[in-house]
């Protein structure tokens, strides 16, 4: 299984097919991912643990277990853990192409482009 640690927590690959994507992903305490977008896929999030403060084209909205945000295929988003319990989600990607390299960073906390 993938897996890989960022400033902000870590992720695992639990499938990658050609139409999709699934990862779990781990946000620390006081994390954040970068502000970004994407060319060749949308995203669906689902809270498994903790709450998941997320921005999506500018609008701030809270998360919590159970609750899934839509992230369209270009949208503006962020997921951030601004509290004191580690937040968990799971990622389900799909488009046509899956690479990290299909993050366009807006803003990052962590200075990479």
């Amino acid at each position: 299984m993938e897996h890989d640690i960022r400033p902000w927590g870590e992720y695992w690959v639990l499938e990658d097919a050609p139409t999709h994507k699934v990862k779990r992903i781990l946000v620390y305490p006081g994390g954040r991912l970068s502000y970004q977008y994407h060319h060749k896929r949308a995203e669906v999030w689902t809270m498994v643990s903790g709450v998941g403060r997320i921005t999506l084209d500018g609008e701030i909205k809270d998360y919590k277990v159970g609750e899934t945000a839509i992230i369209p295929l270009g949208a503006k988003h962020r997921i951030e853990n601004p509290f004191k319990e580690p937040l968990v989600f799971v990622e389900v990607q799909h488009g046509t192409y899956f690479g990290e390299d299909d993050i366009v960073r807006i803003e990052d906390d962590y200075q990479r482009s």
